[in-house]
């Protein structure tokens, strides 16, 4: 039996996890869900009760939300050098969780087309999406990775949303974000990954 089952759907933010997943080399057995039946179905909600994807489950231990599960695992299979060292913990999570949050929320909100007034920045919490784009911009044409020379589990995360942005156009792409997406999508777990996702999604398309 596998150490992890994965619950995914190929088109979805579960191609972060099985990236993560792929980057440590677990063993996981994957559970495929689509939208209409199986993700909103009693037996999968006892595992996420919002219905969504990815989760996964390690000895018994539910983590679902994207940013978790690559946390989660470059911890538990810590001899896969993801997790930070001491001096790195502070950029780690500070990215890791601005791209969670802030990034996540400013990007949803822009592509809804929902108006942030200048006064209501505060209550926003990201402020604006322009800004939110400016400090992306700016950190990561600082360094090469989010903690500075290293690939590390915030990468995958926080580089995800830029690859993704870049390509879907919720983010435009400015000249610091393209040389990064270079390096992420070189890396052969995210071949990988990529791959047996873009295989997933061909076979519901012709299904």
């Amino acid at each position: 039996m596998a150490d992890i089952i994965f619950y995914t759907n190929p088109m979805s933010r579960g191609q972060i996890a099985r990236w993560m997943l792929e980057e440590v080399e677990a063993d996981y057995e994957q559970v495929i869900l689509d939208y209409g039946s199986s993700m909103k179905a009693a037996e999968y909600l006892a595992v996420n009760p919002m219905g969504k994807v990815p989760a996964i489950v390690h000895r018994g231990q539910v983590v679902t939300e994207g940013a978790a599960i690559c946390a989660y695992l470059a911890d538990a299979y810590a001899d896969a050098g993801l997790a930070p060292g001491a001096e790195e913990r502070a950029a780690y999570y500070r990215w890791l969780f601005f791209a969670a949050g802030p990034v996540e929320s400013a990007i949803t909100n822009n592509y809804l087309k929902v108006e942030v007034a200048e006064d209501q920045r505060a209550m926003a919490g990201y402020g604006s999406y322009d800004q939110v784009v400016d400090v992306l911009e700016r950190e990561i044409a600082a360094r090469d990775y989010v903690v500075g020379d290293r690939f590390t589990a915030a990468d995958v995360y926080f580089g995800s949303q830029i690859i993704w942005g870049v390509q879907f156009g919720s983010l435009p792409k400015r000249a610091a974000f393209l040389p990064y997406v270079e390096r992420l999508t070189a890396r052969p777990a995210y071949q990988k990954a990529k791959a047996i996702d873009d295989a997933l999604i061909a076979e519901i398309k012709a299904g």
